[in-house]
């Protein structure tokens, strides 16, 4: 039971949501603020918020489409009219999509199939058309306002230089593992010598040569082929608003991957993708990311070039990235912030999931993310990709049965997405802290405050939240996540 402390009344009302491991969404009896001032109240300023909030959106991949295939077409649109309706439960507006392979496709494909066409005369979508654009006409069928990012997870297989869409080896990929050698050069130092000493540092080692092949007629084309991409989804009602150069540049992956130098990322941004998309599709936003480095230096040194800034409008992080994401947009307030994948988990699709993705979006949003992307919306079993990792997702299919259920991780989504829609200021943030009691304070484009917070230790906790001149106070049981939202 979520217990309330005492309030005067005649004070401003509050809806109250709450979610539990055992009892997921409970409407709990309203509660009113106080005139009652706590000095360890949490802080809002609506005149200066944080950010303006954008989109909540979840990524388009094959193993998602596969899952919600195995269910019968009224569990389907019930699944559909809660993720996407403009008036459903989660109310994603937002898809990301991958151009090639991402590592949930069914299996590695490309859309360049052709080694050396440069002129991309056989550059096509015809896999997407199978699976990915199906899935996104059925969410477009429930919010046809819908807008779309698209970053790619390898380049096709020929224009890499070990030749393969995989970045290592592995029992799960055809890679010769000669090729491994390539990630870090011919260096023979001992490993001791090789690793940065800081075990936080993610990735330990920097690659030392890029994957995707630096010469122009590589570069020219690949940056052609974003553009290709953008105007074959057109064709399918499609609109992609924003691309990335590269997912995770930084994760040496037996999966679809590619690394980069810092050399390779600026040469290819600035001197191909971005007058190329200019040319071609001015209207098209290019965004630097995503970033799954906490290599503040790295960073830091990408955006020290004074050429980047008239390339790009924004930085997508995700993973380790989010650790340097306050530093990062205090030091360079002018781009816009995106958090681009959330953290897949283990395939349990359990509590943990969900209390762990409460404090990311906490932490995301809070430090000045406008837009907060899922990974994988729907999976069967447990979520186990082509490449033997098992991952989370919001919806889990029972793939012997044919029957479903919304995880905790769905709940974490709806406590957020469904009060804090687009146009939403966030005006008051409290870090999860070694108290664990994360708090975000919003107020929505009707001018209504919503608090989402949570308790995520073993002990009753109590918070306490200015609104205006009054005061919001609730008792937060262990381990539970809330939505207060003002009638």
């Amino acid at each position: 039971m979520c217990a309330l402390m005492p309030v005067a009344a005649h004070a401003q009302t509050f809806e109250h949501f709450c979610t539990t491991e055992q009892n997921p969404w409970q409407k709990m009896p309203n509660v009113k603020t106080s005139a009652v001032q706590d000095e360890a109240a949490i802080a809002t300023n609506p005149e200066a918020p944080i950010v303006t909030f954008g989109r909540w959106g979840t990524t388009f991949n094959e193993q998602d489409w596969q899952a919600l295939c195995l269910l019968n077409r009224r569990e389907q649109e019930e699944i559909l009219s809660n993720t996407f309706s403009p008036d459903g439960q989660l109310r994603f507006s937002l898809g990301r999509i991958s151009m090639n392979a991402n590592d949930y496709a069914l299996d590695w494909y490309t859309c360049s199939p052709v080694p050396g066409d440069f002129d991309n005369k056989h550059f096509n979508i015809d896999r997407d058309k199978l699976t990915i654009i199906p899935y996104i006409h059925a969410a477009q069928h429930y919010n046809p306002d819908m807008k779309f990012w698209m970053s790619p997870w390898s380049p096709p297989a020929w224009m890499k230089a070990n030749n393969h869409y995989a970045v290592q080896s592995n029992p799960l990929n055809d890679m010769d593992p000669r090729m491994d050698g390539l990630l870090f050069g011919d260096d023979d130092r001992s490993v001791n010598e090789q690793v940065n000493p800081d075990k936080n540092l993610f990735p330990r080692r920097l690659a030392v040569q890029d994957y995707f092949i630096q010469d122009p007629r590589y570069l020219q084309c690949y940056a052609d082929q974003f553009c290709r991409f953008i105007d074959l989804y057109a064709e399918q009602g499609v609109d992609i608003s924003m691309v990335m150069y590269q997912n995770e540049a930084y994760s040496y992956t037996p999966y679809p991957g590619c690394p980069w130098t810092s050399e390779g990322i600026l040469r290819f941004n600035i001197e191909y993708l971005a007058p190329t998309l200019k040319a071609k599709h001015p209207g098209v936003e290019l965004c630097l990311g995503t970033f799954n480095t906490n290599r503040y230096g790295h960073v830091k040194g990408l955006l020290s070039d004074p050429r980047i800034a008239d390339c790009i409008s924004g930085i997508g992080f995700q993973w380790e990235g989010g650790q340097i994401l306050p530093r990062i947009r205090a030091e360079h307030p002018n781009f816009r912030y995106i958090s681009t994948e959330s953290e897949c988990g283990n395939g349990a699709m359990d509590w943990g999931a969900a209390e762990h993705t409460f404090h990311l979006i906490n932490h995301y949003v809070g430090n000045g993310c406008n837009e907060y992307n899922n990974w994988n919306l729907i999976l069967c079993d447990n979520g186990r990709s082509r490449w033997g990792w098992n991952q989370n997702g919001l919806i889990q299919v029972n793939s012997a049965d044919r029957t479903y259920r919304y995880t905790p991780e769905y709940y974490t989504y709806r406590h957020y997405s469904q009060f804090i829609p687009t146009g939403s200021r966030i005006i008051g943030h409290k870090p999860t802290g070694t108290d664990r009691t994360p708090v975000l304070v919003a107020l929505n484009p009707e001018g209504k405050h919503v608090v989402v917070a949570a308790n995520l230790t073993d002990e009753e906790k109590p918070i306490s939240v200015k609104i205006g001149k009054r005061t919001l106070s609730a008792s937060l049981p262990a381990h539970s996540l809330h939505t207060f939202a003002e009638k």
